[in-house]
């Protein structure tokens, strides 16, 4: 039960992580799911192209790519984040970085505990729950 940070080819480093772990395990929680290994590795844009390729056949830049390790009711994954994607939707979508990076954050998590993003009323689920677990983060 750990959730554990990574860096690779960006000079970023992550602040409050307690505090996030923390958050994330109660996201989890309230999903009714207990939290195993969980793996943050915040990579560049070109890494995260790279895995896109590789892992998904897709030849697009992302700002999360999430591989599920889960058994039962017990989730554990990889979580590559683009923190250079991140860096440029906040911009885009006019919001502080730290909020754009718990979005992505959260959302890992969620895809984990079930959550699909596929469709358009799926990706309205997504994010109505990704809305309600920031508003208790940015408390």
């Amino acid at each position: 039960m750990a959730i554990r940070f990574f860096y690779d080819g960006v000079s970023f480093l992550l602040k409050e992580k307690r505090k996030i772990s923390h958050w994330l395990k109660q996201v989890a929680t309230k999903e009714g799911k207990k939290t195993g290994l969980l793996l943050y590795i915040f990579v560049s844009d070109e890494i995260i192209l790279d895995i896109n390729k590789k892992y998904l056949q897709s030849d697009d830049y992302t700002d999360i790519i999430s591989f599920d390790n889960s058994a039962g009711d017990t989730i554990s994954g990889e979580m590559y984040i683009s923190i250079d994607t991140v860096q440029s939707n906040a911009k885009e979508y006019q919001v502080d970085f730290r909020n754009e990076l718990l979005r992505v954050m959260v959302h890992g998590v969620l895809h984990l505990c079930g959550y699909k993003d596929a469709t358009v009323s799926e990706q309205q689920e997504m994010r109505a729950a990704e809305d309600k677990y920031l508003d208790k983060m940015l408390l």
